[in-house]
């Protein structure tokens, strides 16, 4: 974010916000999909995410032939190919973590990707964390075990598939990082569209590939539709508006999954997801507006 980034219009601000929700509303749906296609439907979670993404994929190829293959053009591939296999990796045990657990649990537990990606900047990039970051990371995670209660007898190790999916894509977004100041964001981007697909495809082979029908092939065609969309949005927030913006407003996915689980499955969280989720939300707020704090400070 550079110094005029600051100085946003309200308008632009507004319409980036807007944009935002639109893709949280659409996620909220895709996660409601995924849930009834691999715990309702039994469908298997490897496979639910080869074709959510591949169909995703086929929606994406006006994109891709606008930018054609040669923004593939890159020299360092292995740096693309590592970040893209985290980031499919990231997907499975989502996929696979919304097949076990409630929605409004494993979107608040994938919010703790943020605190991973500050401790592999530090260990990893070099990068200084500072104690605030470092307080603002315990904070996150300390509303992720309240979440999760392991201590409890009804605790399932599937119930970390989430927390195993932020991880990932915490592990993703620091190559991701590392790339955006020595490649253009269009070749990040297609590998990223180009990579996905056969890697699932290979994730779901080894697993036991399932190919879908009738009304569950319906409902893989809405879910790579949403996804497609749902990145679409994003990506218009982010034109309209700097990041700083609009980020507060992807943190309403939390409520908009939670009021999905409820409507679709009658999940009614308990009390202390609140506490947990407040934890996770007000640390991952604090960072943010500490980085715009530190954006404004002259170099």
């Amino acid at each position: 974010m550079n110094q005029t980034s600051l100085a946003v219009s309200p308008s632009r601000a507004v319409v980036g916000a807007i944009w935002m929700v639109l893709a949280g509303i659409a996620f909220s749906l895709l996660n409601v999909v995924t849930q009834w296609l691999t715990m309702k439907l039994a469908f298997p979670s490897a496979s639910a995410a080869f074709w959510q993404y591949g169909f995703a994929f086929l929606f994406s190829l006006p994109f891709l032939k606008r930018l054609g293959l040669a923004a593939m053009r890159t020299d360092y591939p292995w740096r693309h190919l590592v970040r893209v296999a985290l980031a499919a990796l990231g997907v499975e045990a989502w996929v696979a973590g919304l097949a076990a657990v409630p929605i409004w649990q494993a979107i608040a537990l994938v919010m703790t990707s943020p605190f991973f990606i500050i401790l592999g900047a530090r260990l990893f990039l070099g990068e200084r964390v500072g104690p605030a970051r470092w307080a603002a990371t315990a904070a996150g995670f300390t509303g992720a075990m309240i979440i999760l209660q392991p201590w409890s007898d009804g605790f399932g190790w599937a119930a970390l598939l989430p927390v195993l999916s932020a991880l990932l894509w915490g592990a993703s977004s620091l190559i991701t990082k590392s790339l955006t100041g020595i490649e253009r964001p269009e070749t990040i981007t297609v590998w990223l569209l180009v990579l996905l697909t056969p890697i699932n495809g290979g994730l779901a082979l080894a697993a036991g590939f399932a190919v879908p029908t009738g009304a569950t092939l319906a409902l893989f065609l809405l879910a790579g539709l949403l996804t497609a969309a749902a990145q679409y949005f994003l990506t218009l927030a982010y034109a309209a508006a700097d990041a700083a913006y609009v980020q507060p407003f992807d943190d309403l996915k939390l409520p908009l999954n939670v009021l999905a689980g409820w409507l679709f499955f009658g999940y009614a969280p308990a009390g202390y997801l609140w506490l947990g989720a407040a934890l996770i939300l007000s640390a991952s707020l604090f960072i943010m507006r500490n980085e715009m704090r530190r954006e404004r400070k002259p170099a």
